[in-house]
């Protein structure tokens, strides 16, 4: 169950990689602001692009044939992030969301049940391949994120 956790933390991790995963890392903790705005997790907009992101960067860890598509990731992490500020979160809002341990298991258990439902198995590799290649032939929201090698 723990695997899901590397999409979440910052570690050893090439710098790239480490600047998406800051940036997804949106999906990280309720914060109520005062104004009333909703959790970001709670704005469809922003958690169902950091699910895709989550997911196309899990598939990317288990399975060798299968790669991320970088430079797309940061692009659209930084789009994400601005569209985050236009609604109004500021960046100390998303930071706080970022650091929040709850959020990540959240989206961890979230992550790990959507794959799961779709064949995937931690204990099978080639179920990451194979649901990869499945989202890259259907140009979804996880596939746009991946490239087969």
């Amino acid at each position: 169950m723990s695997q899901m956790i590397g999409y979440c933390k910052l570690g050893p991790v090439p710098a790239v990689s480490r600047a998406v995963v800051l940036i997804f890392s949106i999906c990280a903790a309720p914060v109520a602001a005062a104004e009333g705005k909703p959790s970001m997790r709670d704005v469809p907009e922003i958690e169902n692009t950091l699910f895709a992101a989550a997911i196309a960067h899990e598939i990317s860890e288990h399975c060798d044939s299968i790669s991320e598509r970088r430079l797309k990731a940061i692009g659209m992490a930084w789009r994400l992030r601005s569209r985050a500020n236009e609604l109004g979160y500021s960046d100390a809002e998303i930071r706080a969301y970022v650091e929040s341990d709850a959020e990540k298991d959240r989206m961890r258990a979230k992550g790990e049940a959507f794959l799961s439902q779709n064949g995937v198995s931690y204990a099978d590799s080639k179920t990451f391949c194979t649901f990869g290649r499945a989202e890259i032939e259907k140009s979804s929201a996880i596939g746009a994120l991946l490239k087969a090698r």
